[in-house]
């Protein structure tokens, strides 16, 4: 398995889907860092040279991924927290955030239903 940021990405897929598997990582990133780095998005990591792979490397590496996005994403969950701003208290109360209706649908935001107590 080749090991791209830390995250051993599987050998047997092409390259654009093997670099999803890197939080942080989408199909367009992946296909668009392929495309910087001159490695075609439908060749299989196992058939990838070294060199392909440290050019990889190197592209990725720019990019704020895996445990810095992870931090960051939750610093700013904890910032909305902490205004006390309306979308802070959505999180707080496991709600959706983006202003979907909730008296249909959000079961997997709010969880299973209760049983209705009489």
């Amino acid at each position: 398995m080749a090991r791209l940021a830390g995250i051993n990405i599987p050998d047997n897929k092409h390259a654009g889907i093997s670099l999803t598997y890197i939080y942080g990582i989408g199909r367009t990133t992946a296909r668009d860092l392929c495309e910087q780095t001159g490695v075609s998005h439908n060749a299989k990591v196992q058939d990838l040279t070294e060199e392909e792979l440290d050019k990889l490397r190197a592209e990725i590496s720019k990019l704020t991924i895996e445990g810095d996005l992870r931090r960051e994403v939750q610093l700013n969950v904890k910032r909305l927290l902490d205004l006390g701003c309306n979308r802070g208290i959505r999180h707080r109360r496991n709600l959706p955030v983006h202003g979907q209706r909730t008296k249909t649908n959000a079961r997997t935001r709010k969880g299973p239903k209760r049983p209705i107590r009489k």
